[in-house]
């Protein structure tokens, strides 16, 4: 009998996600059609099947064929952080970018029912800063007006629209993390019972409750899956015994240099050359490596060439680039993070939100006037920081403005490397973001020449041109 090859969808409109993990999860054992096991399921049955395999006998992969679309609202960009922090889901969040907040769309959270005084002091500051966000944005709008003047035949609107991000983009550096954000995730129901678990074992309650209602909502669609979702005790008493070691340990605090590669391998590029060859001939990854290590400079050059040389703008290079990584110690504004952590192929980890590493000034500040509003609120918003801090350093987060600096460490290879820059150096990108990643690129470019062949950065500018046209010097608040 000739058999005829079949491409079809199992309509998640008509089978529920547990269903559909049961029937792709059956084919390893039954020589039916996708559309005859699914034919003989039902909820039950599919509840049975996943007890049984998944919870029972721990065979996880299955979960991973049940996948869920969840909208959370009116949640903090701190706890939007923590969602998000899950490599393996989709995410689409409110943009800083391209929309306003209006005066009181922040969060605040239940542990300062607490303390009544710093409740008030809490709801204060960020009403401030809410107000001078509010105060700041027509003024910064008319400055980048003036830049971008409306077009002959543009209507309004559409200049508006043209360039709202443009004045929006230097706004967004006094609201802080207590905003509140809408954020979409899809997300399989494996990847989303071990979200839950993180998010009940979170020190913040609003991401908790988040937790909780992200699961309820949740077992409607996959009542089995994510069903035994609980708190670890492993996350929360590693995290307090870290916590301690940290606190204990002596350790200097030298002034930084915001983007320093720490780690690297001088060998990288030959790395990523071997197994290029490796994966297109027959010999062992040994004597392909020991070909390569002899190789002149131009050979190695004109075979790195190649890898690239047809790609595409909207192409991925071919995934050998990911044997070479690299670290860098980066200090960013927070603003700057909310863009960077959503490059979730790279290993990153951040320190926690703080005022500490002091608070970027645009030069949009100082041009439109705005100065010494925007140093009152990040000075306001310091004071009421370390208030808080002394009482519960996770709670004080909330108030740090996006103007602020965070230090993250971030593990990453040529393959993730290029889409990051290639991404975040277009000119339509943050000027944050682009001066983090043009440096990036300019250091491995200078330790790894051939990496130039590799990495797709916006070549009409560097870094140096970012922090002239876009940024004062680092302030700190006193």
């Amino acid at each position: 009998m000739t058999l005829t090859r079949q491409v079809y969808l199992l309509d998640p409109q008509e089978l529920p996600p547990e269903t559909i993990a049961v029937t792709f999860a059956k084919t390893s054992r039954s020589p039916e059609s996708f559309k005859e096991i699914a034919d003989e399921l039902n909820n039950e049955k599919s509840a049975q099947f996943h007890e049984k395999w998944v919870v029972g006998y721990g065979h996880s992969s299955v979960a991973e064929h049940a996948v869920l679309h969840i909208a959370v609202e009116n949640v903090s960009r701190l706890a939007v952080e923590t969602l998000e922090g899950n490599r393996l889901a989709s995410y689409t969040e409110k943009s800083t970018r391209y929309q306003k907040w209006d005066q009181d769309s922040f969060f605040i959270p239940d542990e300062l029912n607490e303390n009544p005084d710093l409740k008030n002091l809490y709801i204060e500051t960020n009403q401030f800063l809410f107000e001078a966000y509010q105060t700041a944005l027509p003024k910064i709008q008319v400055w980048i007006g003036e830049q971008f003047p409306q077009r002959e035949g543009e209507s309004e609107s559409a200049w508006e629209r043209r360039i709202r991000s443009k004045y929006v983009d230097i706004g967004r550096f006094f609201l802080p993390a207590s905003a509140l954000a809408n954020v979409g995730m899809t997300i399989n129901a494996r990847a989303l019972e071990h979200a839950i678990q993180k998010m009940l074992s979170h020190p913040l309650s609003e991401v908790r409750q988040m937790g909780e209602e992200i699961k309820k909502v949740s077992q409607d669609n996959v009542p089995t899956l994510v069903k035994y979702a609980d708190k670890m005790p492993y996350l929360m008493e590693t995290e307090q015994k870290i916590k301690a070691a940290s606190a204990s340990a002596n350790i200097q605090h030298t002034p930084y240099n915001w983007c320093q590669m720490v780690q690297m391998d001088q060998k990288a590029e030959k790395r990523v050359l071997a197994a290029v060859l490796y994966r297109y001939g027959q010999s062992s990854y040994q004597d392909v490596w020991d070909y390569i290590d002899q190789c002149s400079q131009a050979e190695l050059q004109n075979l790195a060439r190649q890898i690239t040389e047809n790609l595409g703008k909207f192409d991925s290079p071919i995934r050998e680039l990911e044997y070479a990584n690299f670290t860098f110690d980066l200090v960013m504004d927070q603003g700057a993070f909310f863009e960077i952590k959503r490059h979730r192929m790279a290993t990153q980890t951040a320190q926690p939100l703080s005022t500490m590493l002091g608070y970027a000034v645009p030069v949009g500040i100082r041009e439109t006037g705005l100065e010494p509003l925007y140093n009152e609120a990040m000075q306001k918003a310091h004071q009421t920081y370390q208030k808080l801090a002394l009482w519960n350093a996770e709670v004080a987060s909330y108030v740090v403005p996006n103007a602020y600096n965070r230090r993250v460490l971030i593990q990453a290879n040529f393959r993730s490397l290029d889409h990051l820059i290639q991404l975040r150096s277009a000119q339509n990108a943050h000027f944050s973001v682009r001066r983090l990643v043009q440096r990036m690129a300019e250091i491995l470019e200078d330790q790894f020449p051939l990496s130039k062949l590799w990495l797709r950065r916006l070549p009409d500018e560097t870094w140096q041109d970012v922090e002239e046209k876009h940024f004062l010097e680092t302030q700190h608040p006193v």
